[in-house]
């Protein structure tokens, strides 16, 4: 099974029905857990934003370790980081170091965002940096950027879902008519919305066990079953070599097994401004806020690393999908889907194929729901209705959160994948940009609001600009996320380049501002609110849900 002859036919068979079923009845299952999640730890008064919005403030150490990793290995992970490896080989490897930089960084700065944001309220990273800097513009800029960075990253779900069902076959072929091709996907989409709407975070929180139980299993089965059925690692790894050295397009070899002194300043630079970037994300901040105490957050970044363990044994699927002669149609996101379809049995590719779907399904509801909170408390609440309520507030995140979902399914059905995929790209490079008012607020009031301002503006323009100016063998603008970085002439990732410039910015019009006595805003914080824990006095936790849900100030 060394050639594409067999996924050839496998790709002729049209719908595989054992599969299918097997599919069918995950979805169907983790549908019903999603609505009967309303019912789940539901606290008397449910009609706010942190009852519906972060799960009243109440999850334990495993169920934030299932929906923290439901919600940052996405099924847009399964797909795309293998697929990366297949189409060029070691360069694709960079997720694996970056989850691993990541948790020692997050264990630094979490605990303190926990503590602050229960003692006062907040819901959303916006909102802390209105506290702390006195700024609604700083807290409007950094809830714009997590609103454009998370839509794309909605949009990349469906892309695993699609390559999911084009493998199964579902949808009548390329040849069917829009509304045929795209019907299973709008059904999937409408039972998350309707589950997202009714049940808030509890939802995605309890599928994660499923989804998260079925990664393990499909990787575990994988990295065993199908090296024995292709001969062994050794007859892999060569294979692999030899498909990579292949010229592509451009002349040169597709990729490489093992990564040259050429790629590695992209490489480790892509690396870290990724592990920077991944908790700035508004899902990331959700799920950490919905935990019950400070100590959760410590424990679970000390956990988590178990994911990139997983990561790892998932990106050797890359190679493995080489062996195969894995025929991708033109299409590398179809890799992986494809290779579980030749090699496994049919009923366990219907579980591997319900692991990718959930795994879609479960951090497209939280990110809904991340965006929803954003919108509802900086955009709604700030701006257009300062005395809104708790109960107007969660009537308008429930909204916003079906909204976000239609423009995602529209994002993706209206336009070609690699604009998804790009925007996606982009969103790193934006999202990164928030951490000098984050993470440096969490630590420090010295930097000036409008300093941050302006720094984050200069890199926001930056990155976007530099990132438009990449061109691939197959688009002109948007084509990757490395450029050469100014002054060094190496190649390296824009968003850490830009994040640089951002902090060079911030810092240099800091002491100036400082220096001109301009106002700094006032800071509704204080020294203790940032080590504070569940039982210590003044956390939100403690108080009556009518003021749990208001942040200090309003």
């Amino acid at each position: 099974m060394t050639t594409s002859v067999t996924t050839l036919a496998a790709a002729s068979r049209g719908v595989d029905g054992v599969a299918l079923a097997v599919f069918v009845f995950f979805f169907l299952a983790v549908t019903v857990m999603g609505f009967l999640a309303a019912r789940w730890r539901r606290a008397e008064q449910s009609a706010s934003l942190d009852e519906w919005g972060l799960g009243g403030r109440s999850f334990g150490t495993w169920i934030t370790w299932f929906l923290l990793g439901g919600d940052l290995y996405t099924a847009y992970t399964f797909v795309a980081v293998p697929a990366a490896i297949y189409t060029a080989g070691a360069s694709g490897f960079f997720a694996v170091p970056y989850t691993i930089l990541v948790y020692p960084l997050i264990f630094t700065f979490l605990p303190r965002l926990w503590s602050v944001s229960h003692r006062h309220g907040y819901v959303t990273t916006s909102d802390f940096v209105r506290g702390r800097f006195g700024s609604k513009g700083l807290s409007l800029a950094v809830a714009l950027t997590g609103l454009l960075a998370t839509m794309p990253y909605i949009a990349l779900q469906l892309v695993g879902i699609q390559a999911v069902l084009d493998v199964l076959g579902v949808g009548g072929g390329e040849h069917a008519g829009w509304f045929v091709k795209d019907l299973p996907l709008l059904i999937a989409f409408a039972v998350l919305a309707a589950y997202t709407y009714s049940s808030g975070l509890r939802a995605p929180a309890l599928i994660a066990f499923v989804k998260d139980g079925l990664i393990y299993l499909v990787i575990a089965v994988a990295i065993i079953y199908i090296p024995i059925k292709l001969g062994g690692f050794g007859e892999i790894f060569h294979s692999a070599k030899d498909a990579l050295a292949v010229h592509g397009p451009t002349g040169k070899p597709r990729g490489e097994l093992t990564s040259g002194p050429n790629a590695q300043w992209a490489y480790a630079t892509l690396a870290l401004g990724s592990a920077l970037a991944l908790f700035m994300y508004p899902h990331s901040i959700t799920a950490t806020l919905s935990s019950r105490s400070r100590n959760v957050i410590r424990r679970n970044t000390t956990i988590l690393p178990l994911y990139s363990l997983m990561l790892g044994l998932l990106a050797l699927l890359g190679f493995m999908a080489l062996k195969a002669g894995t025929d991708t149609r033109g299409n590398a996101q179809l890799a992986i889907p494809q290779l579980f379809e030749d090699m496994f049995p049919s009923w366990f590719a219907g579980v591997a194929f319900a692991a990718i779907g959930i795994g879609a399904l479960v951090p497209a509801a939280i990110m809904s729901i991340a965006a929803a909170n954003l919108f509802t408390r900086n955009v709604y609440k700030d701006f257009l209705k300062p005395g809104a309520t708790p109960e107007q507030e969660h009537k308008v995140a429930k909204l916003v959160s079906l909204l976000v979902k239609v423009g995602a399914l529209i994002f993706v059905l209206t336009m070609d994948k690699t604009v998804a995929i790009n925007f996606q790209l982009l969103g790193g490079i934006w999202i990164l940009q928030t951490m000098p008012a984050l993470v440096g607020g969490l630590f420090t009031r010295w930097f000036h609001r409008w300093a941050l301002l302006a720094g984050w503006a200069i890199g926001m323009v930056y990155g976007t600009l530099a990132a438009y100016g990449v061109a691939s063998p197959t688009q002109k603008h948007f084509g990757g996320s490395s450029a050469e970085i100014p002054g060094i002439g190496q190649i390296g990732y824009i968003g850490l380049t830009a994040f640089v410039l951002n902090v060079v910015v911030t810092v240099v019009l800091t002491v100036v501002l400082k220096a001109l006595k301009a106002p700094e805003g006032a800071d509704e914080t204080s020294p203790d609110d940032y080590t504070a824990d569940l039982g210590d006095r003044g956390v939100t936790a403690d108080l009556p849900p009518a003021t749990a849900g208001a942040p200090a100030g309003h």
